[in-house]
């Protein structure tokens, strides 16, 4: 009879503790304007690194191809409920600023018949590319050193990075990073 009693007490400060830090977590990441959450400082005022991966159509799409542009680079997973939560965000964004030299780039880090099924009856129309295992290092490349998701970097007219972003995005502190590279 003791030892139930030990082990449940352990059990609930265990779990105590995980809500706790959960919760703190949580609360930080809300309460942390999404404008000021950079994820790695080092890949900022960096040029972009080039890449090419499939898009949905199994046809190869370069990042170059919107050079010229501000793009918004996001990594994210059809298993990542903040990834989820923000597509709508992302695809406002797109529909509000296409027309001004914006473009969002989705990197997928699934496969193509997950995205698939996915992306359809979400009607998600900007680009989306197929990472798999190749988008995990591109990440990477692109300053994720923590490899969490959803990450996004934000690139000017010229090919630099301008922004890291960690966590979910909102449509107010993206549109404040855009606007004035625009």
């Amino acid at each position: 009879m003791k030892m139930k009693i030990v082990y449940l007490t352990a059990a609930l400060i265990i779990m105590a503790a995980g809500v706790g830090a959960y919760l703190q977590f949580f609360a930080h990441s809300k309460s942390t304007p999404q404008a000021k959450a950079p994820a790695a400082v080092t890949v900022v005022g960096q040029p972009r690194p080039p890449f090419s991966l499939l898009d949905l159509h199994a046809k190869p799409s370069d990042i170059a191809q919107w050079d010229g542009k501000v793009i918004l680079v996001n990594f994210w997973a059809t298993w990542c409920p903040p990834c989820v939560r923000e597509m709508p965000a992302l695809m406002k964004l797109r529909e509000t600023y296409q027309g001004k030299g914006f473009e969002i780039v989705g990197v997928a880090l699934d496969s193509k018949d997950a995205v698939m099924a996915f992306i359809d009856p979400m009607g998600i129309e900007y680009p989306i590319l197929i990472g798999e295992q190749e988008g995990l290092q591109l990440t990477q490349l692109y300053g994720n050193r923590l490899g969490v998701l959803p990450y996004s970097v934000i690139i000017d007219r010229k090919g630099v990075i301008r922004h890291t972003l960690i966590s979910e995005l909102h449509y107010e502190a993206v549109e404040n990073l855009i606007q004035p590279l625009l």
